[in-house]
């Protein structure tokens, strides 16, 4: 073999053995596994996943749970999820029946006082911080109880059982079972009814709103509150808290604001998204306050520019 055959022939071998090279140093070594261009393989394979997304398989994704509502102005879709669904009014009723059935510490103890041999003034005395204890109130409890000694007296009757009628229907006299106590919201034209919520500092106004959002909600109601407090901390807050609950929206205003303009803010929501009920939260103040009582005045008189208020509510303790 002459000159030219030993370098060509050291040449192909040369290739030879770059390209063996180069091919071990591309599949990973002598063991790795052969692939299949464009198919991503299964995990622990030992292949890396190609880029190719339209190759790639595909794979399902966990699913989230969601609620299926009907839209509602003001409230993120991304907290639809949290919304509750009130039960309805009936199972509420039948549900706050069962629970104070059990309640009957005041009912045992007046029996006792009652079913004594002799009534005496200590006794009266007794019957009447009972009451009073029950949070009948002061002045109730004592026309009660002279009611019931008045009586007494007049029947000349001893007898437990009589005097637990008496007593009895001297309660429901003072509840007064005849008073209409519906909140008036029905038939009110094609505007939406109007509640105004006011009372003293700390007796649940706002709590008494988000209650009746939640009542009106589980009747199918579309609702607007109104975060007309604008002067307690974090009142707006805790009314958006109740309105994101059950899904309603809630109108607010900037810290220290004008409460009438909130109000009147909130009538006109209701009036533009077709709502059934606007129920307006109120900042307590005590009717000694006359220039709070004159503000409260002004917060009606806004909202009638727009409509009328069919309720005016006081949450007392």
């Amino acid at each position: 073999m002459d000159t030219w055959g030993w370098v060509i022939a050291v040449a192909v071998v040369l290739v030879v053995l770059v390209a063996t090279l180069l091919v071990r140093f591309k599949g990973g070594g002598a063991d790795a596994a052969p692939t299949q261009l464009g198919k991503r393989q299964a995990p622990g394979s030992g292949a890396s996943a190609t880029d190719d997304d339209s190759q790639a398989v595909d794979t399902e994704l966990p699913r989230v749970a969601t609620v299926d509502l009907p839209d509602q102005p003001g409230i993120p879709p991304a907290d639809l999820a949290t919304i509750e669904r009130p039960t309805p009014t009936a199972g509420r009723m039948a549900r706050l029946r069962s629970r104070l059935a059990g309640s009957g510490a005041l009912g045992q103890g007046l029996l006792a006082l009652l079913s004594r041999d002799t009534i005496d003034e200590q006794t009266w005395d007794e019957i009447e911080e009972t009451l009073i204890g029950a949070d009948l109130g002061v002045a109730v409890a004592s026309q009660v109880v002279d009611h019931l000694r008045d009586r007494v007296r007049v029947d000349a009757t001893s007898d437990p059982e009589a005097l637990r009628v008496l007593l009895r229907q001297e309660l429901l006299a003072q509840i007064d079972p005849g008073l209409d106590r519906s909140l008036h919201v029905d038939d009110v034209g094609v505007r939406p009814a109007v509640v105004l919520v006011v009372g003293v500092n700390g007796t649940g106004k706002t709590t008494t709103t988000g209650k009746l959002a939640r009542v009106f909600v589980a009747e199918d109601r579309d609702v607007v509150l109104g975060a007309a407090d604008t002067f307690r901390a974090a009142a707006a807050q805790q009314l958006q808290t109740w309105g994101d609950r059950v899904g309603v929206p809630v109108v607010r205003g900037p810290e220290g604001g004008d409460p009438a303009s909130v109000a009147f803010d909130a009538v006109k929501a209701g009036i533009e998204t077709e709502a059934d009920v606007v129920i307006v939260d109120t900042a307590g103040r005590l009717h000694t306050k006359a220039g709070l009582m004159d503000e409260l005045g002004k917060v009606k008189r806004v909202i009638e520019k727009q409509s009328p208020v069919d309720e005016v509510l006081l949450v007392l303790d």
